[in-house]
């Protein structure tokens, strides 16, 4: 994408969807090209079942929320 500077102003939520399609956006001024801003992070396409936590509770026979509960801990501190 090639952006002026008063796309970025005016228009700076499509530069921002550029960068959300991983496109590089060039800026321009007065027609030249001054610099280009790379998007920080490409998205990567991973599956779920090839993250190291993906079933790491699977043989215990409680319910996700009480998991949950017991790592997050209690909102409150019982007295």
């Amino acid at each position: 994408m090639r952006a002026s500077i008063v796309d970025l102003r005016y228009k700076m939520k499509d530069v921002l969807h550029a960068l959300e399609r991983n496109e590089n956006v060039q800026i321009l001024f007065h027609g030249k090209l001054k610099g280009t801003i790379i998007p920080l992070i490409k998205k990567s396409h991973k599956k779920i079942e090839d993250d190291p936590f993906f079933g790491m509770c699977r043989k215990e026979k409680r319910r996700v929320e009480e998991k949950m509960e017991e790592l997050r801990g209690g909102r409150y501190n019982a007295i």
